[in-house]
């Protein structure tokens, strides 16, 4: 059975005042169809945003950012939990910085961990620990968290659930005629070093950041499909129907467009 990790970010799962539910259980549903067919992790984003939907503090100041981590990682849970109870599946919750990436020992208990989580048909649900670290511990963003994930776990493909829908050869906000490059086999330099540009103020990166996710993945020989999280649809057709009409493949592999994952 393939393995996968879906990421999804924080404008995906909340709204200014409250958790995005109706998006959540679009979300859970496709979990929960995907793991018919497939081993599933989830790296998520959301407990900064959902923090704030309980006590507006000022995210700008780091403490305060760190106390909302803390009063929204049980708010994001337990609405997960909630979701997932719909369906029967057990989820559990694993919180990580990227030393635990650094240190072989760390790592190997990651593993472990997730490979029993997943042996024992619980889905395992991935955060970073950014309540009691440094900056330096940190990756800063889910989107190579969760790369480093996939990577760790021997995951076939990383899918990124996001506010935008793929890739574009140019901006499509300034570009009317942009287009979403559906393969994409190699990121320059100049695409790596463009401005990060969060399309909402609890996100922590844009397009650059996952274009250094795709990289890191592209390297190590594994394939990220980005495409939006506010409708499944292109997800839903890639992973389960092995259709791609939306959304852009990342992948080292030379492909034809019908090709099947």
């Amino acid at each position: 059975m393939k393995r996968i990790v879906f990421k999804v970010g924080s404008s995906v799962l909340t709204e200014i005042t409250d958790i995005a539910k109706e998006r959540m259980l679009n979300l859970v549903s496709l979990i929960t169809e995907a793991r018919k067919k497939y081993e599933v992790i989830l790296v998520t984003s959301g407990a900064v945003a959902a923090g704030y939907t309980a006590v507006q503090l000022n995210r700008n100041i780091p403490t305060s950012k760190k106390v909302l981590a803390s009063i929204g990682q049980p708010i994001l849970m337990s609405s997960y939990k909630n979701k997932f109870d719909i369906f029967n599946v057990n989820i559990s919750q694993i919180l990580l910085t990227e030393e635990d990436f650094d240190s072989r020992v760390h790592t190997q208990i990651f593993q472990d961990i997730i490979e029993r989580t997943l042996k024992n048909d619980i889905l395992p649900i991935v955060n970073e620990n950014d309540i009691s670290t440094t900056p330096d511990q940190l990756f800063g963003d889910n989107d190579q968290l969760s790369a480093h994930v996939a990577h760790y776990t021997d995951a076939d493909i990383l899918i990124i659930l996001s506010d935008i829908d793929g890739y574009y050869d140019k901006n499509p906000h300034q570009n009317k005629d942009a287009k979403i490059r559906k393969i994409v086999n190699n990121i320059t330099e100049e695409e790596l070093g463009q401005t990060v540009t969060p399309n909402s103020e609890f996100a922590t990166g844009g397009i650059v950041t996952k274009l250094k996710a795709a990289e890191y993945i592209i390297e190590n020989k594994r394939e990220m499909f980005l495409c939006s999280g506010y409708d499944l649809t292109a997800a839903r057709e890639f992973l389960i129907d092995g259709v791609h009409n939306k959304g852009t493949l990342f992948t080292s592999k030379k492909i034809s467009k019908k090709e099947k994952i």
